[in-house]
């Protein structure tokens, strides 16, 4: 019962901060921001998967059975 009260009372301890610190004001600049990184974000991946199918093109690709024949000859 008491670690219910303790939560209660934490959550409207962070209900009047997020009010007091502007709420919808402070909201809406973090989405912008996340927004923006998500953009970022979106450009690297294009720019490592375009970088992967470079380097694909560069080094053949062996089969695991062709790669585990060779280290049983070599034995």
């Amino acid at each position: 019962m008491i670690k219910f009260l303790f939560g209660v009372i934490i959550g409207i301890l962070i209900c009047f901060l997020f009010f007091y610190f502007g709420g919808g004001r402070t909201l809406k600049k973090v989405g912008e921001e996340l927004t923006e990184t998500g953009k970022k974000m979106e450009v690297l991946e294009e720019t490592i998967k375009k970088g992967k199918e470079d380097l694909g093109k560069i080094i053949p690709k062996k089969s695991l059975k062709e790669e585990k024949e060779v280290q049983k000859k070599s034995q």
